[in-house]
């Protein structure tokens, strides 16, 4: 119990003299210790990611959901750890009133047949949404969630200790300035070494974290990759099958031939306009093959030669085959026979390794 009470005691002055420190501090009457610049602007960039992740995932729920009802919905039943209901989406319900209403009408009329056949299509849409959907969580906004609770957590708990050493770190400082006798400058010079060392040691683990940002960056790019993918993919399937209904609703005649024998009122015909079948569809695998293109790459291949080349963006190398990269510097470039499409072979200086073709462009 006696230790207990001295250890209260010691936690108790601890905090004690780091709140005076921090008050002095804003006003002016106590010195502090600056973290170095390069740390400083680690933590600014770690701060605009998390501000940028949060707006991103956002932005991208409300486009996948745009109802919020909904949205608040699935978000209690994420944290609940249930498995929210399946619901029927806007073209499901659509689909479902147009098949039924086509049953009504008589799948043997032409217009009874067409809103069977436009219901079936917006079902299939509907299908396609959800996958996209699926595709959307899974690979774009999960990896951003993890980032902003898992990642950023840490960041923000490691720079709070931070600054906890840094408190202490200006306390010792200002106890080793007012001290006057030896006893009590040797005991103040010791507590400062200690603090100093406490404070270099959270400064580096600090900053290891902050670093670690590149490779968070690099992540979220190829999670961006896999998200337009399926936007491709997604609309792409939309446009076939409305070519597809399209073309099947041209085959109807203009007047139905219904129990109402009567023609369109006016007699004027409507005609359904159609989008030219030999439309070529977008294709993702299209994209990537031009924009892999562009820059220069297949010319380089073909030549076997090498070329220097600006990096865009950082890289943290992922084995030892790979090289590091860091945004703006300057590499030399060249193709490999049997390498990936998308690596070429990087040379720093002494330094060789394999880096991605996304993290580059060619220089004339």
């Amino acid at each position: 119990m006696d230790f207990n009470v001295k250890r209260l005691a010691a936690d108790a002055g601890t905090f004690l003299s780091r709140a005076v420190q921090f008050t002095e501090e804003k006003l002016g009457q106590a010195e502090k210790t600056e973290l170095d610049a390069h740390l400083e602007n680690l933590l600014v960039r770690a701060e605009n990611t998390k501000l940028w992740t949060e707006r991103i995932m956002k932005q991208t729920e409300v486009l996948l959901q745009p109802n919020p009802n909904v949205r608040l919905e699935e978000f209690v039943y994420e944290k609940l750890e249930k498995k929210a209901p399946t619901r029927l989406n806007n073209h499901d319900l659509l689909g479902q009133s147009m098949i039924e209403s086509g049953g009504e009408f008589g799948p043997g009329t032409a217009y009874g047949n067409a809103l069977i056949k436009c219901g079936e299509t917006e079902k299939q849409i509907g299908g396609a949404e959800r996958e996209l959907i699926q595709s959307a969580a899974i690979n774009f906004l999960t990896p951003f969630r993890n980032f902003l609770e898992g990642d950023f957590k840490t960041i923000l708990k490691e720079k709070k200790l931070l600054q906890v050493k840094r408190l202490d770190l200006d306390a010792a400082k200002t106890r080793l300035k007012k001290a006057r006798m030896s006893d009590a400058r040797a005991a103040a010079e010791q507590e400062l070494r200690m603090t100093q060392s406490e404070f270099d040691r959270q400064a580096e683990i600090t900053r290891l974290l902050l670093e670690g940002v590149s490779s968070t960056h690099a992540h979220h790019l190829r999670c961006l990759n896999d998200f337009v993918e399926a936007q491709s993919t997604y609309y792409a399937q939309c446009y076939q099958y409305m070519v597809d209904l399209q073309k099947q609703l041209g085959s109807f005649p203009s007047t139905f031939s219904n129990n109402n024998q009567a023609s369109v009122s006016g007699g004027a015909s409507n005609s359904v306009p159609t989008i030219p079948v030999s439309a070529s569809l977008p294709s993702v695998s299209a994209g990537r093959s031009s924009s892999t293109a562009s820059g220069g790459f297949n010319e380089l291949r073909s030549s076997n030669g090498s070329r220097k080349a600006r990096v865009l963006y950082d890289y943290d190398a992922a084995s030892s085959s790979e090289l590091s990269l860091l945004a703006d510097e300057v590499i030399v470039v060249s193709s490999v026979p049997g390498m990936d499409s998308d690596w070429l072979m990087g040379e720093r200086g002494n330094q060789m390794g394999k880096v991605p073709i996304t993290y580059l462009e060619l220089l004339n």
